[in-house]
This record gives structure tokens, C-alpha cells and sequence, in this order.
């Protein structure tokens, strides 16, 4: 099981997070997106592999959005913080 460090709970197991998607996707413009645009945004993902930023939604404490870089190969939680705060060092 996977502990997540939640930026206002502290450590919590990972049975309190819902995955909420990839943190490094920007979604395209409501007024100029073209339908080519819209299909890639939904449809059309990368797979990462080594550190890769994502959103987690503690569920069972908070209830805020977490920030969370994990290794997506060794499953290693390499740091947190809020939705709109930056990681810092690498991941995509």
C-alpha cells in the first residue's frame, strides 16, 4: 500500500486518496479549441514511465486535491504539495 502525504493531514494511506487524473494536462480553450483539439485532450494520452505528476483527491480526510509525483514504474511517492503548487525538481 501506498502512503500519501496529504499537505494539510499529514501521512495517510493510500485507501484515502482517489485517483483524479494526470496533473500535467492542460485543457484546451472553451472559446478556440477545435474538435481535433477536444479529441486529443480526451482520447489521446501518453504513458509515461519514471516520475510523473498526478492528482489525488483525499477522499476520506480533507477532502482537498493533492499534488503527487510518484515513480509510475516503482510506484515510489517522491513528493506532494497543493493542486497549484509546483513540485519542483524533475517529472513530467
Amino acid at each position: 500500500m501506498l502512503e500519501i502525504k496529504c499537505p494539510w493531514c499529514g501521512p495517510r494511506a493510500q485507501t484515502e486518496f482517489s485517483y483524479a487524473g494526470d496533473a500535467t494536462l492542460t485543457r484546451p480553450s472553451l472559446d478556440t479549441a477545435t474538435e481535433t483539439e477536444w479529441y486529443e485532450h480526451v482520447y489521446l494520452r501518453g504513458n509515461p514511465r519514471g516520475p510523473h505528476d498526478e492528482l489525488w483527491h483525499h477522499a476520506a480526510g480533507c477532502r482537498r486535491f493533492v499534488k503527487v509525483r510518484r515513480d509510475v514504474t516503482t510506484h515510489e511517492i517522491i513528493a506532494t504539495a497543493g493542486p497549484h503548487e509546483h513540485l519542483g525538481g524533475g517529472g513530467k
